[in-house]
């Protein structure tokens, strides 16, 4: 099939990425102010909004589970699966949270156990602040950051294969608007691609540092802006070749072998480290995230003038929704012929549970030495954090168990493995986005070209900003597109809505009738 590109989707963000870039070189101090008061503004007026909408998601994910249309396949009663399933949950595990749930599970504790919300009560450093430290990042990693990804990949999913509508974001509005909203396609793909790419230029920039903090201890010296270019040009050629080589190729293969990586990983750290304490102390925590559920979902601090939770939980939600609707169409592609039931197990139950118990173990791992620093003499893990970066926890954990010259050059390898793995599948994303004409019946492949340019794009921004700018003006940029992503995210749950008092209206022969030209509207 004859593809080409989308230039009311490529042009705006490439654009509006290369003036932030240029803005920031030109005056950095008004760069940063103009994008921290934008970022700020999103956070204060529409917190309620992120919060009630991300918990929403996840009921609203529960229901469909339930319902008939569970029973729905994607792609019609006769599609085959694209991966088998084993196949498909690494892949699924891999590209979403992994890079985050491998070095913030061991940071993070740490900031709410010293630091607790002002408006808890809580004093820093004691049981209590414990407890809350390992709920909150039950909360933050597990259940509602899937549900975010989970329900729109699962509309998309449904309304490309089973409706045969366009390789689009508002593909996931037709079924609520009508054909009418093809007309604002562009738009729509545009928005989610900017915040996507933005966040996954932040993404790389976090990775980068990470890898520089952990050659750093082999090679020596500051963390320079050449050290980072090197290490961002080995990510951006590594996953491009991956990206290039096709699904079940390159990002099959790499998934897999960094879901066995992460798993000897964590089987390692579950053994050596503190594991009664690690037990005791989950199972208790997730108790506690359980009864406090609804309240740590729609904390927003108002009551107390508390600014805890635009830091922490409103901070992720917006990051969650911004990078939703594109991951959305790469979790999307991946699930034909599987059921929705099959599918919310692999892309939110599953996941939801791994992650469950990596924070049971390297969060309480991390909390364990803390809180025992008189009887163990190990490192002062908090000052670590403060003094030298969060990427420097994990390793600096590592340090305190056996065998660390071994595991520190492989999580090293497994951190470069994750940051791969993930910028793979969304450059994969990205690539198909911006490329007209494709379909279901297609081979869902944009070409090497595309993928090459976003590689670049991303890899050049990335190093820019987190050489010359930071990681946190890159952060803010991307947060600004968690608004309008979420407001997409949230009128395409109508869709939902509408299959679940019609899913006849999913059936693959009748869709097929209805839609024949919808691929034929490409913006």
């Amino acid at each position: 099939m004859q593809t080409s590109l989308r230039p009311l989707v490529f042009w705006p963000t490439f654009l509006i990425l290369q003036a932030a870039v240029i803005a920031s070189y030109v005056d950095l101090d008004a760069f940063l102010a103009t994008a921290s008061a934008l970022n700020d503004a999103v956070l204060t007026n529409f917190s309620w909004l992120f919060s009630l909408g991300s918990l929403y998601l996840l009921i609203m994910a529960v229901i469909v589970y339930f319902s008939p249309l569970g029973n729905i396949r994607i792609g019609g009663p006769e599609a085959k699966p694209l991966l088998s399933r084993l196949r498909w949950f690494s892949i699924t595990l891999c590209t979403t949270l992994a890079v985050g749930v491998l070095f913030w599970t061991t940071a993070e504790p740490l900031y709410h156990y010293m630091g607790p919300p002002a408006s808890s009560g809580l004093e820093a450093g004691s049981s209590d602040a414990m407890l809350f430290a390992m709920s909150t990042m039950f909360l933050h990693w597990s259940f509602t950051p899937y549900a975010i990804y989970a329900v729109p990949a699962l509309i998309f999913a449904l309304a490309f294969y089973n409706l045969r509508l366009r390789f689009s974001i508002s593909s996931m509005l037709e079924p609520i608007f009508g054909a009418r909203v093809r007309h604002f396609g562009g738009l729509i793909d545009a928005i989610s691609l900017y915040a996507l790419v933005a966040g996954m230029a932040s993404s790389l920039g976090t990775g980068a540092l990470t890898l520089a903090g952990g050659a750093g201890q082999y090679l020596g010296g500051e963390t320079s802006p050449l050290r980072l270019g090197v290490i961002i040009a080995i990510i951006v050629v590594t996953f491009v070749i991956s990206a290039a080589s096709g699904l079940q190729k390159g990002i099959a293969r790499l998934s897999s072998l960094n879901a066995i990586l992460l798993l000897i990983l964590g089987v390692f750290m579950f053994i050596i480290g503190p594991t009664v304490f690690c037990l005791a102390l989950g199972v208790e925590s997730f108790g506690v995230y359980l009864d406090h559920f609804f309240t740590k979902s729609l904390f927003t601090g108002a009551a107390g003038n508390d600014q805890w939770p635009q830091w922490w939980s409103i901070f992720y939600w917006a990051v969650w929704f911004a990078w939703a609707p594109v991951a959305a169409l790469f979790l999307g592609k991946i699930s034909l012929g599987y059921t929705v039931r099959e599918f919310l197990r692999v892309n939110l139950l599953y996941p939801a549970l791994f992650a469950s118990v990596w924070i049971l173990i390297f969060s309480g791992t991390a909390l364990y030495f803390q809180s025992h620093l008189d009887t163990t003499g190990g490192a002062d893990l908090y000052a670590v954090l403060n003094d030298r970066g969060v990427e420097n926890v994990l390793y600096e954990l590592f340090r305190q168990l056996p065998f660390s010259q071994v595991w520190i050059p492989l999580l090293l390898f497994i951190a470069y493995i994750s940051y791969v793995t993930a910028a793979d599948s969304q450059t994969d994303a990205i690539g198909n986005l911006c490329t007209r004409g494709l379909t279901a019946d297609s081979d869902l492949n944009a070409g090497v070209p595309m993928k090459v340019i976003w590689g670049v794009i991303v890899g050049v921004v990335s190093w820019v900003m987190v050489s010359f700018v930071g990681i946190d003006g890159i952060k803010m940029l991307s947060n600004l597109g968690g608004l309008p992503a979420m407001l997409i995210v949230l009128l395409a749950t109508g869709s939902l809505w509408v299959w679940l008092k019609h899913p006849e209206r999913l059936d693959t022969a009748q869709a097929g009738a209805t839609h024949s030209s919808a691929a034929k509207d490409d913006a």
